[in-house]
């Protein structure tokens, strides 16, 4: 969440980032010094949706030129990107759902408009053919989860995973979350795996309930989805060694813990260019994937 979806389907949390550190020079990249960054969003009545409306609007820096979705109407409001006129967007913020967003990131890419995608569904299958499709001068960043606190909690991951023998991952989610297990927890253990393949054997021989020992990610690491009335978006990797356990926890009570970071990246996005997975690189800080 990412934040998490709702009937949409954003993602949730970032993993490992990759761009060129090099500032682009990118068609319609706004100048940051004196002119503020012009986003529309695409889902913009879902939950995350509008509540990016509302801080893209409150920000400074940037400005909100359009919301597109296909069930809503009235001024300022369009059914789909292909009703925007390019010449007045410099950024598109995605929180719809894959096929949407994938089709978005079409138009972006003819149309020479940044793009901010913080929908599920982007695996490596996905990523790569994304990749083969960029352009020059058009960045796209997928966002698995906008929460700065999720990000450094993956990073604290990656440092601690050499240092111990077990792990699982355990996320919960909000009751209206179609996918699982989410995209933050698919993300943080491939980068405990990346980070670490010392691990003690699963014990396990006589599973009662299929299941009940979770799905197994990158590593073969397991990773439990919860899915749960009254929760935004919370996960805990829960470490384990010789008479000890390490737990890091994020918890995103409510969705303006997104914000920040979604702000972040729509002001960050035309400075790297390519394709950027996760927030790391515009916090500056690099993982070990």
């Amino acid at each position: 969440m990412s934040a998490e979806q709702e009937h949409t389907n954003d993602s949730d949390a970032g993993d490992a980032s990759s761009a060129i550190d090099a500032p682009a020079v990118s068609r319609g990249a706004p100048d940051y010094l004196t002119a503020a960054v012009r986003v529309a969003v695409a889902g913009a009545s879902g939950r995350m949706g509008s509540t990016t409306c509302a801080a893209i609007d409150a920000a400074d820096g940037t400005t909100l030129v359009a919301k597109v979705d296909p069930a809503m109407s009235g001024p300022g409001w369009f059914s789909s990107v292909a009703e925007l006129d390019a010449d007045d967007v410099d950024v598109l913020v995605d929180f719809t759902h894959f096929a949407s967003a994938r089709a978005n990131l079409d138009w972006c890419l003819d149309a020479g408009v940044h793009a901010v995608v913080g929908t599920s569904g982007f695996d490596g299958d996905a990523l790569a053919d994304l990749t083969d499709k960029m352009t020059a001068g058009v960045n796209i960043a997928i966002i698995p989860n906008f929460a700065i606190g999720a990000v450094l909690m993956m990073r604290f991951a990656e440092l601690a995973a050499p240092f111990m023998d077990t792990v699982e991952v355990i996320e919960y989610h909000h009751d209206q979350k179609i996918d699982a297990p989410s995209g933050t927890a698919i993300a943080t253990v491939d980068r405990i795996a990346a980070a670490s393949t010392r691990w003690a054997p699963d014990p396990t021989t006589d599973e009662k309930l299929p299941g009940a020992r979770g799905a197994l990610g990158a590593g073969d690491i397991r990773i439990h989805a919860v899915r749960m009335r009254g929760m935004v978006a919370h996960q805990e990797v829960l470490f384990g060694a010789q008479g000890q356990t390490l737990t890091l926890r994020h918890d995103s009570i409510d969705r303006s813990s997104f914000m920040p970071g979604v702000v972040l990246a729509v002001q960050q996005v035309s400075r790297f260019p390519g394709l950027t997975v996760g927030l790391d690189r515009f916090l500056g800080i690099d993982s070990i994937a």
